[in-house]
């Protein structure tokens, strides 16, 4: 009985981590002072919300591998981040504060705006 539920349980833990569950595990508030400190926000707004400098990056991030593989190997006016510069646990905290921002309200929501 321990193997099958020992099996399971790994079977588990796999699909989390193939799911992105490692970023979730981040801190979100810690990312947005990372993502500060970092100097994130000049391109791509304190929200993610993108610029004329940096596209947008939230609400709705890319999956995490693409968005690391992006971060740490740029090669375009986006400098590359190293580890040195920007930790992988920063990194995944920054990818839980991307997660955390909610999209914005619909206009139709919005009483002025229906107006």
């Amino acid at each position: 009985m321990r193997p099958k539920f020992f099996m399971s349980a790994l079977l588990a833990a796999c699909a989390l981590v193939a799911n992105g569950a490692t970023a979730l595990a981040a801190s979100a508030e810690h990312g947005k002072a990372a993502s500060m400190r970092a100097g994130c926000w000049q391109c791509h707004g304190t929200a993610g919300q993108g610029s004329i400098a940096g596209p947008k990056l939230a609400p709705d991030p890319l999956p995490f591998e693409t968005l690391s593989a992006f971060v740490r190997s740029s090669s375009r006016t986006m400098p590359p981040f190293r580890e040195e510069v920007l930790s992988d646990s920063d990194l995944a905290d920054i990818y839980a504060y991307l997660q955390s921002i909610p999209p914005a309200p619909s206009p139709d929501s919005i009483p002025l705006l229906r107006e």
